[in-house]
């Protein structure tokens, strides 16, 4: 388990190497990571840490979040998310404590989680990448349904998982083993090869990558 660094996406662009080799990235801000409270096994029965992101007025929180961060002793944040750590690795972290970009260096793989675009409601085609029926014998008027989803006598029924028109994006979604091209600690950037899920502006989640090519 390793800790999770929130950041903004604030979107993509290019950089080039020593070789001229251009290479598409995006570009992350990771913010004043504020460590809010930590979560023990003998108080809470898991180890975490608790991680506050982004300045908000404290005007815009109920009354015990705000009695929450003063407690703590920090500035009342926007985001507030829980990062599992292992037990030894606890005592490396401190209320009030501010993490940065420092905690990855370049050539590293990392795991990005954030939530995708919302597209709305969509047909097979476009959500589940379905080809479009040719216009033949056996073809009347639709050309974008799905076709079958199962026969009438026996099941008789849809299964679990089958898959058909609705909600496209606005979902969890982890991007795995993107490398990092570049760390900026001055200006608080991560600059990650290729995309990353959310859209401008939106917080995504950055740990070290967990499977293959960590």
């Amino acid at each position: 388990m390793a800790i999770e660094l929130l950041c903004r996406k604030l979107g993509m662009t290019r950089i080039y190497e020593n070789d001229g080799t251009s290479i598409g990235v995006t570009v992350l801000e990771a913010g004043s990571n504020t460590v809010v409270q930590k979560k023990t096994p003998k108080q809470d029965g898991y180890s975490a840490v608790q991680l506050g992101s982004m300045d908000r007025r404290p005007s815009t929180v109920s009354g015990a979040l705000r009695g929450h961060f003063e407690k703590a002793g920090v500035a009342v944040k926007r985001h507030l998310v829980e990062s599992r750590v292992a037990s030894e690795d606890l005592d490396g972290y401190e209320v009030g404590q501010e993490l940065g970009v420092d905690l990855f260096e370049a050539g590293q793989t990392v795991d990005v989680s954030g939530t995708s675009k919302g597209r709305g409601t969509a047909g097979v085609i476009k959500r589940h990448n379905f080809s479009v029926h040719i216009e033949g014998h056996g073809t009347h008027e639709n050309f974008r349904h799905g076709g079958s989803i199962g026969a009438g006598s026996y099941p008789g029924r849809v299964f679990k998982g089958m898959k058909m028109p609705g909600r496209m994006g606005n979902e969890r979604v982890t991007t795995r083993n993107v490398r990092i091209v570049r760390v900026d600690p001055e200006r608080k950037l991560l600059y990650v090869r290729g995309s990353v899920p959310g859209h401008r502006d939106g917080v995504v989640r950055v740990r070290s990558a967990v499977g293959q090519g960590s």
